[in-house]
């Protein structure tokens, strides 16, 4: 008997989203002769400018204590309370099927396709994974337990249950720790509970048959990031990634890989693949060396930006981390079983077809590497 195909789940987005709502209460603090867009505009900068606020205000989009307010300069009291209404957007075009590829009583692992996010932030609130399962499963929906790049591609592991979400967020914690610790072992999956494997495509020829890196991740400041962007950094969290060449293509001058990881800090693997000189094929963000591309983070200044028409920043020129392009899957994942920690749990994601070896060379129990 053939094997069934996976089920698939996802419903089609609607042309805007919801818009948002966020809710504060004024601090005896705050309300020291704060008026409403200084309190906005001190406790949220990195959402919109001084006069971003002010246009938000002015619009109509503040409460305080139940009533509009369009005056910017309205005194705020201790103890108010404030409602911000972000106006419903239209969110940038993304996926929206899914595949499910294993589940049982507590784990559902789903294949995420490329330019889908996970959790909600920036310009996708609705347009997320978080929001299909809600949809698709109601309020006891899975809840996924660790994040991929919205253009990476692959298993993505969610939870049904708490004792899944307990026990796999600890798996994945203990994997990073480890690396912070300094006790690694001589293979990534010794001593990590849940064994990650990726394909990816790295530019140029990677040479040695297998390279490990464990260059440190850290964080700068970015133009259109927040938090700041993550890049190599010898002030960063220790990281580390194992890589072994597949196949090697001189004439397109590309290399495949597979690349297991011990830690999992955010864009490690196309951080590591860039610091060694070999970014990811198509990748519009890290260049070699593991740093944003043509950016230098001492000389930005938020402050400076303009804003759009909801009175938020605009949109970088330069790419944000979102941004796709770049060929990375989520292709195996080993996990113990959740109720039999003896037995374990093997999902594989179908490769895209970039992704695959010309020869199968893996399948066929050939050499890892096609060496040319």
């Amino acid at each position: 008997m053939s094997p069934q195909p996976p089920q698939r789940i996802g419903l089609p987005w609607p042309e805007l989203n919801d818009g948002l709502t966020y809710k504060d209460v004024v601090s005896s603090s705050d309300s020291e002769l704060r008026t409403v867009s200084d309190f906005y505009y001190s406790k949220y900068k990195s959402s919109a400018p001084l006069l971003g606020w002010i246009q938000r205000i002015q619009n109509g989009q503040i409460q305080v204590d139940g009533e509009v307010v369009k005056d910017p300069n309205t005194l705020l009291r201790s103890g108010s309370k404030l409602v911000y209404h972000r106006l419903p957007w239209k969110e940038p075009d993304t996926p929206h099927s899914l595949d499910i590829l294993y589940q049982d009583d507590h784990l559902i692992a789903l294949n995420k396709p490329s330019g889908l996010q996970v959790l909600p932030g920036g310009l996708f609130q609705q347009r997320t994974v978080l929001t299909q399962l809600q949809w698709c499963f109601g309020e006891s929906h899975p809840v996924p337990v660790h994040r991929l790049g919205r253009g990476t591609s692959g298993i993505l592991l969610c939870a049904k249950t708490k004792l899944a979400k307990t026990k796999l967020s600890a798996y994945f914690a203990e994997g990073t720790s480890l690396v912070g610790s300094g006790n690694m072992g001589q293979e990534c999956g010794a001593v990590r509970k849940i064994s990650k494997i990726y394909r990816a495509l790295a530019s140029g020829i990677v040479e040695e048959d297998e390279v490990v890196i464990k260059q440190p991740i850290g964080v700068v400041r970015y133009p259109g990031v927040a938090k700041g962007l993550y890049v190599a950094s010898s002030e960063g969290k220790p990281s580390f990634s194992k890589v072994i060449v597949l196949e090697r293509d001189r004439q397109r001058d590309c290399t495949l890989v597979k690349v297991e990881i011990q830690s999992g800090r955010p864009h490690q693997i196309r951080i590591h693949l860039a610091y060694i000189g070999h970014p990811l094929v198509g990748d519009p963000l890290y260049v070699a060396g593991g740093q944003p591309k043509g950016v230098d983070p001492d000389l930005v200044d938020a402050t400076t930006t303009s804003f759009a028409e909801d009175g938020g920043y605009q949109r970088p020129n330069q790419a944000v981390p979102g941004d796709c392009g770049y060929h990375l899957h989520a292709h195996e994942v080993e996990i113990p079983n959740l109720l039999n920690t003896h037995k374990v749990v093997k999902v594989m994601a179908p490769l895209p077809p970039i992704l695959q070896t010309s020869y199968l060379a893996e399948e066929k129990g050939l050499s890892s590497c096609k060496l040319s």
